[in-house]
């Protein structure tokens, strides 16, 4: 957001150690319900939420309420209610992007820097996910207590990382619907949820009450609130003509369905999120803030208990850069008819009272509004009294950094970082013959920009210099360029020279910021300015191949390293955070065995050609448009989705799995109702009409994996599925499931997945409707096909 100018193997969270800073020494956050305003009914804690809800609202006038629909409200004094900032940021950690989140001043300093989402995506596991978020939360819930922080979170980013150069498509989990829904869960579950106390040597949990999910998102008690954005088809930043705040994303149904839609649906419906938030760009001509249809689908259809919230200013793009109002209090009117509660910005607060005097605005529009925000509020225990004096109030400063925290952060790096070329099997290095190290490349030696988008202050962080010389002494660095743009050559000089006397040699290549980010997409996907000739001359000038480690979020061709010998490793490490110096130099020389897969398909620099405001995710021939994402994308790759090497082999079996299925037992007469034909020929169910059938047809897959090396890792399986041949539209294969194992090097280590024909083997139709065909499903794993036949 900005305005428009501008494992197995897991370290749970176990808190220790407690703040032994009273909190009487910070500045504790300012609360409603103090004498003499505690007597007022919505400061009754017996009474049901939406009660007090409406007995706040009730006592405000027209103008208390337009104040409120601001992301900075400014209080109600004569009530006793103190400003509130609904704006902070945790994407991966607390960060300083938003408002809400302070670290220059307050007993806090800093917090901890977990990796950018799509490397901690890479590791594919699930409760490292939902251990990161629960982190998070204390340590968002400990800065909220010394004033430091809000209680209402914007994250996670859910869409989909549709285009390679989107520069946001480092705050997403990737590309696939199934992996970014699970990662909305897991995260939203695990921020809003609770966290584990250590009392005498026993742990009591501390959890938000949630009514029906994990996250409390249900209607009960909040600990922190997650914020689902940005809702949707939003994945275009700065592309020619086209901006975030004027682009119109043309998208058919059969990919709304199948592809933009599920991870929200997941994120409200299993997540529980309190918050939504809606993008700047229309979908289909309707600015996602105006789309009624959009929002209340949220709402209606799946189950929505929150507030919804606009990207910031993007109430304000309706009229000011989409045109699609003919006035201010036009684009208010909308929005707040729409389901937009609260717009980040002044928009609304500057316009609201002349919509309401021109007869656009009714009050109860604004009524509806404030409930929805109130409630949230209420369940996050902000009108219940001195927080310090709550559930979680303990939390302190001593909460955030711990090493616990710190710990996990580098457990992340180490699941997440992908191994892309290993020739010769050149890595690991060994300790005791490497006498001398160069490291070369402008992002060696920062900790600054090893964090990616929406960074705070991180705790203890570590260049890859700084990681690496912890195992070399003898280690020399040389920037090689000024900077990540990399536009003159007259540094490689030095470089070439560092690399003539080391033993081995490490490239540092890649993106920073200044490539890729919010408002900046990326024209190329290769490295930029030199990048690339500083590889290959110093490849040519050392005197054993080189590693080449990549930083950045976006995919990259690296086709010439690729078939280079003289390039023997290729690592990618994302924007590892404060850990991602000590967790590569663990990697490289065999203290940890890489196990990371891509979240994204990596695309050659051709890809560029194919028109980035093109939605469509099937390919289609006639307009020589290829289609993206593994799922439909019908060119050359540089590297696959789900590609990661490991220094252990590993085999994998199917040892179990039925080989057919019957939907229906019934006679013909009977079946020829239920079943459609499509094209004279294809049959299929309407999967909306087999729901009391779905839970009887789930089956599980028992599946083993042999660890054939000499190192114990992680393995991430990942199973998918191709339906009978001969659908429009349909996938070229789409993942069932997938989990992290932990294997013991020589050993077989087996495992169960859980299949849904109804939700796994379905598909949506060219109408938008989800069908389940029938006939030979195949199950794929690895290079291993298992057939199972749907029959009636």
């Amino acid at each position: 957001m900005s305005t428009p100018t501008t494992t197995a193997t897991v370290i749970l969270i176990i808190l220790t150690t407690f703040t032994n800073l009273p909190i009487s020494q910070s500045k504790p956050p300012k609360f409603p319900c103090q004498p003499p305003h505690n007597s007022y009914p919505f400061c009754n804690t017996t009474l049901p939420l939406q009660t007090r809800a409406h007995s706040l609202l009730s006592l405000l006038t027209l103008p208390d309420k337009i104040n409120r629909l601001s992301n900075n409200d400014t209080g109600i004094p004569r009530l006793g209610i103190p400003p509130y900032q609904w704006w902070s940021e945790s994407l991966h950690g607390i960060a300083s992007n938003g408002p809400g989140v302070t670290f220059r001043t307050g007993p806090i300093p800093a917090a901890t820097g977990f990796p950018q989402v799509i490397l901690t995506a890479s590791s594919f596991n699930r409760t490292l996910w939902g251990s990161i978020a629960s982190a998070i939360a204390v340590e968002a819930r400990a800065m909220y207590n010394v004033g430091q922080a809000g209680l209402t979170f914007w994250a996670p980013t859910i869409n989909i990382f549709r285009d390679p150069r989107w520069g946001r498509g480092q705050e997403s989990p990737g590309e696939d619907p199934v992996v970014v829904a699970a990662y909305a869960v897991e995260y939203v579950s695990g921020f809003q949820g609770g966290y584990t106390e250590v009392v005498g040597g026993g742990r009591r949990v501390l959890a938000a009450a949630g009514g029906g999910g994990g996250g409390g998102g249900g209607g009960g008690e909040l600990m922190v609130s997650a914020c689902c954005k940005h809702f949707t088809a939003y994945d275009l930043e700065n592309w020619g003509v086209y901006a975030r705040y004027n682009f119109n994303a043309i998208v058919t149904k059969q990919d709304m369905l199948d592809t933009y839609e599920p991870p929200f649906r997941s994120c409200i419906q299993e997540g529980k999120a309190s918050c939504l938030m809606c993008s700047y760009n229309a979908v289909n001509g309707i600015p996602a803030c105006a789309d009624r249809n959009l929002l209340q689908k949220a709402r209606t259809q799946w189950g929505f208990n929150g507030y919804i919230t606009s990207d910031c200013d993007a109430v304000a793009t309706i009229y000011e850069y989409q045109n699609y109002t003919k006035s201010p209090e036009d684009a208010v009117a909308i929005a707040l008819k729409a389901g937009t509660d609260i717009n980040c910005g002044t928009y609304m607060l500057r316009h609201t009272m002349s919509a309401v005097e021109k007869g656009k605005v009714e009050e109860k529009d604004i009524d509806k509004a404030l409930l929805n925000l109130f409630t949230v509020q209420f369940r996050l225990g902000l009108f219940d009294g001195d927080p310090l004096k709550g559930k979680f109030g303990k939390l302190g400063p001593r909460d955030v950094c711990t090493s616990d925290h710190k710990n996990l952060a580098l457990e992340a790096v180490r699941q997440g970082v992908v191994l892309l070329k290993n020739d010769n099997k050149f890595l690991p290095l060994r300790k005791n013959i490497v006498s001398s190290l160069a490291v070369i490349g402008p992002m060696a030696n920062t900790t600054s920009d090893l964090g990616g988008g929406y960074t705070g202050v991180p705790c203890d962080p570590t260049s890859i210099y700084k990681g690496l010389k912890r195992y070399v002494k003898k280690t020399s660095y040389s920037p090689g360029c000024l900077d990540v743009a990399c536009t003159s050559n007259v540094e490689f000089a030095e470089a070439v020279s560092v690399t003539e006397g080391a033993d081995f040699v490490i490239v540092v290549a890649g993106l920073d910021l200044t490539q890729e980010t919010e408002d900046r997409d990326r024209f190329s996907l290769l490295l930029p300015g030199y990048q690339m000739a500083l590889v290959t001359t110093i490849a040519a000038t050392s005197k054993k191949p080189i590693v080449l480690v990549l930083t950045g979020g976006g995919p990259l061709d690296v086709s010439f390293a690729q078939g280079d010998p003289r390039v023997a490793s290729i690592i990618w490490v994302g924007y590892p955070g404060e850990a991602g110096g000590r967790a590569l130099a663990e990697i490289i020389f065999g203290d940890h065995n890489p196990s990371g897969k891509l979240p994204v398909t990596w695309y050659p620099e051709s890809f560029t050609r194919v028109p980035m405001n093109n939605m469509n995710m099937r390919p289609d021939r006639s307009h020589h448009y290829p289609g993206r994402t593994y799922r439909f994308y019908t060119g050359d790759v540089v590297y696959r989705f789900g590609y990661g090497l490991s220094y252990s082999n590993y085999t994998y079996h199917i040892l179990s799995a039925p080989n057919n299925l019957t939907v229906f037992e019934l006679p013909k007469t009977e079946s020829d109702n239920i079943l459609r034909t499509k094209d004279g020929f294809y049959n299929y169910l309407y999967v909306d009409e087999l729901e009391e059938r779905c839970d009887s047809l789930r089956f599980q897959v028992e599946i083993s994996v042999t660890n054939h090396g000499p190192f114990d890792g992680g393995a991430v399986v990942m199973m998918f599925a191709r339906v009978p041949g001969g659908f429009k539209g349909a996938p070229l294969k789409q993942l069932v499931e997938f989990e992290r194992v932990h294997t013991v090097s020589y050993r077989v280590t087996k495992l169960r997945m859980l299949v849904d024909p109804c939700k796994h083997l379905s598909i949506v139709d060219e109408s938008g409707r989800t069908i389940l065909p029938l006939g030979d499903h195949k199950l794929l794993l690895d290079d291993i096909e298992h057939i199972v036949s749907i029959l009636m």
